[in-house]
């Protein structure tokens, strides 16, 4: 299971299409397809039902959702706090001699 997975997940639940939820993401239509197929595989249920308008999500779509979007807010607070400790130690001045 992927980060890049999870999004897709939730952006196709959001906007019900994966057509464009792959543009949205910068990918094609048919990778959009094969990390959901990954998704489902890794979590063995299926999570979408795709029709000729767009996707819906199944009952264990909707059940598994507000986890997957806790767990795309978590990794988005472990990016946000990594850079920033990244920027602070980045402009403490260097003092000769001290390793």
């Amino acid at each position: 299971m992927h980060e890049r997975e999870l999004r897709a997940f939730v952006l196709i639940a959001d906007i019900g299409r994966m057509d464009m939820a792959a543009k949205k993401l910068g990918y094609s239509q048919p990778a959009i397809s094969y990390h959901i197929k990954c998704l489902e595989q890794a979590l063995r249920t299926k999570l979408l039902v795709r029709n000729p308008t767009g996707a819906q999500l199944t009952s264990e779509g909707r059940m598994i959702l507000p986890s997957v979007r806790a767990v795309l807010m978590l990794l988005d607070n472990i990016k946000d706090v990594s850079h920033r400790a990244a920027a602070a130690a980045a402009a403490m001045p260097l003092v000769a001699g001290i390793k």
